[in-house]
């Protein structure tokens, strides 16, 4: 990044936040199944060629059929991983305690900022759940916010929700339902070059960039740790995909206020809602709300 590529672009608000994503599906009720067992979440609407996820009528995946497409190779840019965010610890302790029932296998990161799991759906599309740290407990120095990856404290988070290790195995009565603030955090994409994908988030989005390492870059509105990560770690050098496939179809941003957007030659505008593409072809929506 150049240094002037640090000066604060005021494009959208700090208010700014990650809206649903669009996944295209090769198989649509497999999927669809998968995320309401793993996530607890409710069908908003369903059609033959979509069904629409979320929480109290707030939607959050928007599954559409693509049972046509192939899947997407390891390499291609798209998406990383899906982030759920969690209200609390004490909602991340039970719905690891949940994912335990379940049998599934995850990966885990302390990040300073946030403690998080991952895991990959049927199609192999990411997914991340996790819940912030206090944001008066973040550490930023000059403008970055400091993350690491360090081991998960379970037990820790296990005890906030008042479990016990040994609880995990026991029956329960009910099925696991989401908690009505469950929200999607943050994006996280894979690019071809991760300065350039800053740069273009920056100038077309007005994200700032909170943190930078090797071949990542991190963006935020608003002082959040981040609402978009890019990375080339796989895709390092991948141009824009010649033909469609399955996993991600589109970023939904939600904002109070569509001007600073208006207008502009690499915009589409349809009323309610703006239409643009980043450099890898990933499709953003941006619609007041």
């Amino acid at each position: 990044m150049t240094a002037s590529s640090t000066i604060p672009v005021t494009i959208l608000p700090a208010q700014t936040r990650v809206g649903a994503i669009t996944l295209l599906a090769r198989d649509l009720p497999r999927l669809a199944a998968f995320y309401t067992e793993l996530l607890g979440l409710q069908t908003l609407s369903q059609t033959a060629g979509e069904v629409l996820l979320g929480v109290q009528g707030q939607p959050l995946l928007r599954l559409q059929d693509a049972a046509a497409l192939p899947a997407p190779a390891r390499s291609r840019p798209g998406l990383y991983h899906t982030a759920f965010l969690l209200p609390t610890r004490a909602d991340l302790g039970r719905w690891v305690a949940h994912a335990a029932r379940l049998g599934l296998r995850l990966g885990s990161g302390d990040h300073l900022v946030s403690e998080a799991f991952y895991l990959n759906d049927p199609e192999g599309n990411g997914i991340e759940v996790y819940a912030d740290r206090p944001r008066h407990s973040w550490t930023w120095h000059n403008g970055q916010v400091q993350m690491d990856t360090l081991a998960v404290d379970v037990g820790a988070l296990l005890a906030a929700a008042g479990l016990r290790p040994e609880q995990l195995s026991e029956p329960v009565s009910e099925p696991y339902q989401a908690p009505a603030d469950l929200q999607i955090g943050h994006i996280h994409l894979k690019v071809g070059n991760a300065a350039q994908a800053a740069q273009f988030y920056r100038d077309a989005l007005g994200l700032d960039l909170v943190s930078a390492l090797p071949g990542a870059s991190f963006m935020s509105w608003g002082g959040y740790h981040h609402h978009v990560g890019l990375n080339e770690w796989e895709s390092r050098g991948q141009p824009q995909p010649a033909a469609s496939a399955s996993g991600l179809g589109e970023i939904e941003f939600v904002t109070p206020d569509l001007s600073g957007l208006r207008g502009r030659p690499d915009v589409t505008d349809h009323g309610d809602h703006l239409a643009l593409q980043d450099p890898w072809g990933n499709r953003i929506t941006v619609r007041q709300g």
